[in-house]
């Protein structure tokens, strides 16, 4: 599937590997069951984990980990924002946080507020599509891990 990244499709150079599979050489993720067998690796390593597993679990292997994959497994469940955000925000990870799954391209602006770099999308994805889903709503409450501001801050700026 095409990896999407700042509204481009680029080619993915990672390698996702099962549970059972031999590791092969060069980038690869890993399922999170795997992490400790993959980390003695001399190659780029990241790790997929689902929605439901807490992002604490990872915080002893970030600084070895290049890429942290999270899929969704519908588009209604928004814990993975959480992890996102908690990635980002409470353990400093500045790798690349990839999101696969159910991910439409409504989600996407958000995805990067929270701190997502890059997004698996489905064959034949239209980049303009979603290119254009990330200014349908530019106004947003919270903070965002991204260089847009608050609307709070927003209105400080215009009174």
């Amino acid at each position: 599937m095409p990896l999407l990244e700042d509204g481009r499709i680029l080619p993915d150079a990672w390698v996702g590997v099962d549970d059972d599979a031999p590791l092969p050489e060069g980038p690869v993720i890993v399922p999170l069951a795997r992490l400790a067998e993959a980390a003695g690796r001399n190659a780029p390593l990241g790790v997929s984990i689902g929605n439901d597993v807490g992002v604490d679990a990872l915080a002893p292997w970030l600084p070895r980990l290049a890429l942290v994959q999270v899929v969704l497994p519908k588009s209604k469940d928004g814990r993975a924002f959480s992890q996102i955000r908690a990635l980002r925000e409470y353990h400093g990870f500045a790798g690349e946080i990839r999101v696969a799954g159910h991910v439409i391209p409504d989600h996407y602006a958000m995805l990067l507020r929270c701190g997502a770099s890059t997004v698996v999308v489905p064959e034949g994805a239209d980049p303009a599509v979603w290119q254009a889903s990330r200014h349908v709503v530019r106004i947003a409450y919270q903070h965002a891990q991204s260089a847009e501001q608050p609307l709070a801050l927003l209105r400080r700026k215009v009174a």
